[in-house]
């Protein structure tokens, strides 16, 4: 396994978002989020970006930090909770629910106006003419990074749940390799599912070496994945013209 290989994505989303998607996959309100299940979901994935030599900016780490503090502070007795600073609430989880509030609130109003440029662009050309409105099918939305990891983790795991594979030690296996058997599976123009990517991987060191392949693909944009509804099998399909 290439030990060195580090992966450096172009545009990587923040710790909030990380938190917003565990709480949009547990299907739970904000304000119902339990900080023992999310602070333990969100250090499997700071775990699974470091087994992937996935560089992390210093902010994932403080809201580590926070929400184990914040976790043991729950863990504590009402009357043995240490006060917090400007807090009006007894609650510990309280702060932590009013930033991703307004966080989820700055997001959506950005989607939005986003949205409104994508159709004002679409009624009028750079020539200031009218143009039809087209009526396309939307196109698959394209995968993110918690996404992927949260995948990459159920491939982990179904491969350690197999107690008759022993890890293969002699076997060496490279991201270049990896990134040439991808490409000529997607060569075809057929979309690959990803628990089908991984089918015939026996090997964690496989696993985590071929995940590192596709993400440098996607990074290089030479592929996409894809997902036609939220939580839903990830595709990975050659890019479109």
């Amino acid at each position: 396994m290439e030990t060195d290989y580090k992966v450096k994505l172009e545009v990587f989303e923040g710790p909030l978002d990380l938190l917003l998607y565990l709480i949009k996959q547990d299907e739970i309100d904000i304000y119902d989020i339990s900080l023992e299940r999310i602070t333990s979901q969100y250090l499997e994935y700071l775990q699974a970006f470091k087994e992937l030599n996935i560089e992390l900016a210093g902010e994932f780490i403080v809201m580590a930090a926070n929400l184990i503090y914040l976790k043991s502070r729950s863990l504590l007795p009402v009357d043995q909770q240490p006060p917090a600073e400007d807090a009006e609430e007894d609650d510990p989880r309280w702060d932590l629910i009013r930033q991703l509030i307004e966080y989820k609130k700055f997001k959506e109003a950005a989607v939005e106006l986003h949205q409104r440029e994508l159709e004002q662009e679409r009624i009028f050309s750079r020539e200031g003419a009218l143009a039809p409105l087209l009526q396309e099918p939307l196109r698959l939305g394209d995968v993110g990074i918690f996404q992927l990891i949260n995948a990459f983790q159920t491939v982990i795991k179904r491969v350690e749940a197999r107690q008759d594979v022993q890890e293969i030690f002699s076997e060496v296996y490279s991201v270049s390799e990896k990134i040439d058997t991808i490409l000529q599976r997607v060569a075809a123009g057929t979309p690959i599912r990803f628990s089908d990517l991984f089918g015939s991987v026996v090997s964690r060191v496989e696993v985590v070496v071929t995940f590192l392949a596709l993400l440098e693909l996607i990074r290089l944009k030479q592929v996409r994945a894809i997902q036609k509804n939220i939580f839903e099998e990830i595709e990975i399909a050659a890019p479109t013209a």
